[in-house]
């Protein structure tokens, strides 16, 4: 059974922003690395099929396959890279209050994906003032 990540997005306050972040500070073809300070004890359970779901402002808005999960260096030194797929999937967005760090989500605690075909594309600031009211 795939387990899943979730984590904080520092810096981004939208998934345009994420990606923006991610082309100024990638090269072409450079894989999608997330560094962390510790290193999933579960993380073979996250590599088969798991995913990262990520928090802009309070809300999940989009997850992302994790590929492998890795530590390097040794002692104090030791960090964790977890290898991303670069393909971002639209998830129900999904409040969810601050937290330091990640944490995993269990698969029956997260949220659906979004049908892009059936909804459309719709604009992050509409999408924001929707969950604002409460009707979305």
């Amino acid at each position: 059974m795939a387990l899943h990540m979730i984590k904080l997005v520092v810096g981004a306050d939208t998934i345009d922003d994420l990606l923006a972040w991610r082309l100024a500070h990638s090269k072409p073809g450079e894989p999608w690395i997330l560094r962390t300070r510790m290193t999933p004890k579960r993380g073979p359970e996250m590599v088969d099929g798991g995913s990262i779901y990520r928090v802009f402002k309070g809300v999940i808005l989009c997850r992302q396959r994790i590929l492998a999960v890795n530590t390097v260096g040794e002692g104090a030194a030791a960090r964790c890279e977890i290898t991303l797929d670069d393909t971002i999937v639209r998830v129900a967005p999904t409040p969810r209050r601050a937290f330091q760090g990640w944490r995993y989500l269990d698969p029956k605690d997260a949220p659906a994906d979004l049908d892009e075909a059936a909804f459309g594309e719709v604009p992050e600031d509409l999408a924001r003032q929707l969950r604002e009211v409460g009707a979305w």
